[in-house]
């Protein structure tokens, strides 16, 4: 499991555990699932799943690292 924490400026928006985050990155979507490699990326707009929760972004940063994932982004 991973424990995520998505944060915008003005509150927290999840702080829990998931088995998966789906992020839409400059480069094209990509999913962050346990064990995966240390990462930094930028957001882009779109949408952002933990699991099966949805949460619409304009932009952010997320960092992954020992199955830790923490996203800040700002919302729409």
């Amino acid at each position: 499991m991973l424990h995520v924490v998505v944060t915008s400026p003005e509150r927290v928006l999840f702080d829990g555990t998931a088995r998966r985050v789906v992020f839409p990155g400059e480069r094209g979507t990509f999913e962050v699932l346990t064990l995966h490699r240390p990462l930094v990326s930028r957001l882009r707009g779109g949408s952002l799943y933990v699991d099966e929760r949805m949460i619409r972004i304009v932009r952010g940063i997320m960092q992954v690292a020992e199955d830790r994932v923490i996203a800040v982004v700002e919302l729409p």
